[in-house]
């Protein structure tokens, strides 16, 4: 065989074998800020791994884990990389769903995650899904309606005081509300509000013998609290408005308080997406006869379904994108107050982040 002629077939081989080992990862993920700024920033992993390509499924978060629960029960594959919740991590790695995420580089520093947020994301020591952010609730709220209002937010409010400030703020003619709550039905939705409201009220779902306890006392004063607050002092249509509608409704001056998840915070007190930047506050969640789970503690992880064939491929995004490496990346590219939190203690010991990031105090007290 002519030199040229082994040059040229070892080329193709070659050729041939990097097409055989490039890899499509596809990742089924929520549709909420801080997963879109995510995709946007994924030339970064692609250069640092020419070999795989990334392909999302972006979906509605209701909609999101019906689609994911179903493939990863029944081992589909159709997912490499699926956005899971903190309930649904310890539940899923026990029945063998999910794969150990047992080979990080020392450098994702395992350690530097916060405890509350690891904790709930590992089985006998091992972790089985990575936090891309974390989160507890808080008040978040106008100071400029507030001191309007004629009131002063303490630091840990009660139910009672959010009720006498919403209604204070509430001007209906001028098209501002002093409260959004969370009413669209789900899981992920009202059902999750309502509950830590229902605890700060001394409600539960089960007693210790595991009957429902939905027809107490509590549970109706939670429930009529709840409806008389936002027919008083609540949006119209508030019965559709999840975590995006509020988030809309506030950053387009239209609520005067929004108590909600605390990564929420880097939304509204960016000028760039917030009308209402320069007047944001913010408080510990509303308690009413205890302080006990009267706010949640909730991450969104990514994981790798156990019917993945991509696992290798898999990992190193997943590892990417819950590594400090990232939250320097969004830093860098979108500013210190847009970087996923709630995940990292390094996070919060950032002086740039703690500059630019007015709640972080408040938010990391939460979680």
């Amino acid at each position: 065989m002519s030199f040229l002629r082994y040059g040229c077939a070892v080329g193709a081989l070659l050729a041939s074998t990097a097409i055989a080992s490039a890899q499509t990862v596809t990742i089924a993920t929520v549709n909420n800020g801080d997963m879109i700024r995510m995709q946007k920033l994924t030339d970064d992993f692609t250069a640092k791994h020419p070999g795989i390509t990334l392909e999302w499924v972006t979906l509605e978060e209701n909609v999101l884990r019906q689609r994911v629960t179903t493939d990863i029960a029944t081992k589909g594959g159709q997912y490499d990389v699926v956005t899971i919740g903190t309930y649904e991590a310890p539940i899923w790695a026990k029945q063998g769903w999910l794969a150990p995420l047992d080979g990080m580089a020392a450098d994702y520093d395992v350690d530097d995650l916060l405890p509350p947020i690891r904790s709930g994301l590992t089985v006998d020591g091992t972790l089985y899904a990575a936090p891309f952010y974390g989160e507890s609730s808080m008040v978040m709220y106008r100071t400029d309606l507030m001191e309007k209002a004629g009131l002063t937010m303490p630091d840990a409010p009660t139910w009672e005081f959010i009720a006498e400030a919403a209604r204070a703020m509430t001007d209906k003619d001028a098209g501002i509300y002093g409260v959004c709550l969370r009413g669209k039905a789900g899981w992920g939705e009202n059902v999750a509000f309502l509950t830590a409201t229902a605890n700060s009220f001394g409600a539960r779902w089960f007693d210790e013998n595991w009957k429902p306890q939905f027809d107490s006392p509590q549970w109706r004063e939670t429930l009529d609290f709840y409806i008389a607050l936002m027919n008083e002092a609540g949006p119209p249509g508030a019965s559709s408005n999840g975590f995006n509608e509020n988030l809309a409704l506030f950053q387009t001056g239209k609520c005067g308080m929004w108590i909600d998840a605390t990564i929420a915070a880097s939304f509204v007190s960016d000028p760039k997406q917030s009308k209402v930047a320069d007047q944001m506050a913010f408080a510990q969640a509303p308690t009413a006869v205890t302080p006990k789970g009267a706010n949640w503690l909730w991450s969104w992880n990514l994981a790798i379904p156990a019917g993945s064939k991509k696992v290798d491929a898999a990992q190193k995004f997943v590892t990417w994108a819950t590594s400090k490496d990232y939250i320097q990346l969004v830093g860098k590219t979108n500013g210190w107050a847009n970087v996923p939190t709630g995940t990292r203690k390094s996070t919060y010991a950032n002086a740039d982040f703690q500059k630019a990031a007015r709640f972080a105090s408040a938010e990391l007290k939460a979680i």
